[in-house]
């Protein structure tokens, strides 16, 4: 379950993009950085909702056309977890790369009892009370908000996380805001390479 997670932390994906990654999704090379199309994702919806009788539908990303997919640049680091997770545990009947314990979609209940059994053995009793690491869900937050401290332009941003530029700036105007001197310092260099200048360069009338 962990390397669930994993997916849901290192390339920010929704937790029901992550239950439908499949191997032939991804590209695990043996060294640097690997890739996965996510292109389904498989909601929690009620059995007498679905054609086949099953508790989820497969459907197109979210807020994107029924055919869209995106690729996601996957790090060194989680490429091997998923090459070790993959020789350990094989593959669901399907492809998937997770499976539950009957062989089949992990379900929600599945993956968040399983984070709530992880959360309190980890965290102090004060800090179960609080939303800290809520759900599973948050360590998309997390992954998101760590691109965006890290300097990755937002465009790109909201591209890996399936997002507008739009969406991104409303849930993460906090952390970009927050990214001012940074931005400022960005600049500066930019303009001391190009211009040769710090306050930046002299309009044409300015003699």
């Amino acid at each position: 379950m962990s390397t669930l997670y994993g997916a849901i932390n290192w390339i920010a994906t929704r937790p029901s993009e992550a239950v439908n990654l499949r191997k032939e999704d991804c590209y695990l090379p043996a060294d640097g950085w690997g890739s996965a199309v996510l292109a389904k994702t498989s909601p929690r919806v009620g059995s007498r909702w679905t054609d086949d009788g099953k508790t989820y539908g497969e459907r197109g990303l979210k807020h994107r056309a029924r055919n869209s997919t995106r690729t996601v640049p996957i790090p060194p680091i989680y490429v091997q977890r998923l090459r070790a997770h993959i020789e350990e545990f094989g593959l669901g009947l399907d492809g998937r790369l997770f499976q539950s314990a009957t062989d089949g979609l992990v379900s929600t209940k599945e993956y968040s009892d399983v984070w709530k059994e992880a959360r309190e053995l980890v965290l102090t009793p004060q800090q179960v009370d609080t939303p800290l690491a809520e759900t599973a869900g948050k360590l998309r937050a997390t992954c998101v908000s760590g691109w965006i401290v890290s300097g990755v332009d937002p465009a790109e941003v909201a591209y890996r996380a399936g997002h507008s530029v739009a969406v991104l700036f409303h849930f993460y105007a906090k952390v970009l805001n927050g990214r001012r001197e940074q931005a400022n310092e960005l600049i500066k260099k930019f303009l001391s390479t190009e211009y040769g200048l710090e306050s930046g360069p002299r309009l044409a009338h300015e003699g």
